[in-house]
């Protein structure tokens, strides 16, 4: 009689165990809700934007690279045709004929020059297609879609490709309109905090008076950044400071004229080029975030001004009807 209490209280503590104990499907489904809650910070987002083109570099290179450009492999043609017509030549006349020798090398060499010619009207640019879709440039053509500037140095030419390209627009556009905004909270915060300490350590802040971050201090960042990007690209492409202006304000404008390209415009070693790209990637993020955040600086300013601006006028309209009313009981009937 003693045994059935015992074995009744274990199967008790079995089941109420069983029931008390977490279900693996509810851990799955909280991991999940805390990875997409992270992914919406402003860290997971910007994270986000940078996995996302990373990704895309590699899809792109992929796609781009698996046949060579149609205008290399014409070239090649041309070249070794040019090169064994010269050589038949060569060894029918060799010097016992001048004239015709001359004669049929230079027709063989025109053909050469008018065939070329073509070539290079239908895009022929002296690079293979692994030279021009190398991880970086993809990076940097990844992030022209997502930021909608859309340089036009870099085109697909597969059909897979345009494909990628259309669907990674689709998901990117919005992706980076978050990272602007979140990006721009973050760095709107983080600057109007600096200002505020600087304003109150100058000694000028009154007592209870609320600092709004003006517009010209945000209009000098954006100076300041276009000017060190202005300097760098300069020293770097070897451009005029006024394209290089004009290239960091076209860039960072999302205009993407796409007629200077850091590392494109140059010839140097292929190391040089692609570290060129890799820091105009960051250039441009940066820059992005910093546009957001003069932003909502800048919105805040206004509204506050604007806000200003209404008192004022409530102001102004009830002393001039004050007036009004004071001129029109003080003169006689």
């Amino acid at each position: 009689m003693a045994r059935v209490p015992i074995r009744s209280s274990v199967r008790s503590r079995d089941s109420s165990s069983t029931s008390t104990g977490v279900d693996p499907r509810e851990k799955i489904k909280n991991y999940c809700r805390k990875v997409i809650a992270f992914m919406f910070t402003q860290v997971g987002v910007g994270g986000l934007v940078v996995g996302y083109a990373l990704l895309g570099a590699t899809g792109f290179k992929v796609i781009e690279t698996q046949d060579e450009y149609p205008q290399v492999l014409t070239v090649n043609m041309l070249r070794n045709n040019c090169a064994f017509e010269l050589w038949e030549v060569a060894r029918k006349f060799n010097i016992l004929n001048h004239s015709a020798y001359n004669m049929d090398t230079d027709r063989i060499l025109r053909t050469f020059q008018d065939n070329f010619t073509q070539v290079i009207k239908d895009g022929y640019t002296g690079r293979s297609v692994h030279e021009v879709w190398t991880f970086p440039a993809a990076l940097m053509f990844s992030l022209s879609i997502m930021t909608m500037i859309g340089y036009g140095n870099m085109v697909p030419r597969t059909n897979w490709g345009k494909g990628a390209t259309v669907m990674y627009a689709v998901v990117g556009i919005p992706l980076y309109i978050l990272y602007f905004l979140s990006m721009g909270k973050v760095l709107a915060q983080s600057f109007r905090w600096l200002y505020r300490w600087m304003h109150q350590c100058s000694g000028r802040r009154k007592p209870g008076q609320r600092i709004i971050v003006p517009s010209t201090a945000c209009l000098w960042v954006i100076f300041g950044y276009i000017l060190v990007g202005a300097i760098m690209f300069a020293e770097w492409e070897k451009w005029d400071y006024l394209d290089s202006a004009y290239f960091c304000v076209t860039s960072l404008c999302k205009i993407g004229i796409g007629d200077f390209v850091p590392g494109a415009n140059i010839i140097e070693s292929s190391d040089g080029r692609q570290t060129k790209l890799v820091i105009n990637f960051v250039y441009l993020l940066l820059g992005m975030g910093l546009i957001a955040m003069c932003y909502n600086l800048m919105r805040e300013d206004v509204k506050v001004k604007a806000h200003e601006l209404k008192e004022d006028m409530t102001q102004a309209l009830d002393d001039f009807r004050r007036r009004v009313l004071t001129c029109c009981r003080g003169s006689p009937d």
